[in-house]
């Protein structure tokens, strides 16, 4: 196996390692698994870049590697030291509000999630929501319309 298949495959346990980590509850796991992601895009960067070779001060230009890739992973690796004491700075705010490390489920969310259109179930429903069967009598467009009912005089009509 060469170095670079052994970078790659480093890098995907690492990946697969962080996302499993991030999706959990526990924000000391989130914290683990950004952390995971970064360290793993970082190989990404570096193993992207290609082959090793020489410095770039020196001789002649052939051979000469590249440094840019190196300076994303640095770059890389600043962001991802700032957004970790931020995430850390999250952590222990929260533990010593509620002393706990989960993060909870927020009951508004469900029910938004939960909540269903009423007009899926109830075909009249979604008739009286459609704007094309609405009749409004003070409307310029409805007011000459010899077709249009009147929803009040025939409700009254049908209560006579």
């Amino acid at each position: 196996m060469t170095v670079t298949l052994v970078l790659v495959i480093a890098m995907a346990v690492l990946f697969s390692c962080g996302v499993y980590l991030l999706l959990e509850r526990s924000l000391t796991r989130m914290l683990l698994g950004f952390l995971l992601l970064g360290n793993a895009l970082n190989l990404l960067l570096l193993t992207m870049s290609g082959a090793a070779g020489d410095p770039p001060i020196g001789g002649s230009a052939e051979g000469i590697t590249d440094p840019l890739p190196q300076a994303f992973a640095l770059t890389a690796i600043v962001i991802t030291f700032a957004v970790s004491a931020f995430l850390l700075a999250l952590i222990h705010r929260s533990w010593r509000l509620s002393r706990a490390d989960e993060v909870e489920v927020d009951e508004a969310d469900v029910a938004i999630r939960h909540r269903e259109d009423p007009a899926d179930d109830d075909p009249e429903l979604a008739e009286e929501d459609d704007p094309a069967t609405h009749h409004d009598p003070k409307a310029p467009e409805d007011a000459d319309d010899p077709h249009g009912t009147q929803p009040d005089t025939d409700r009254e009509q049908a209560h006579r």
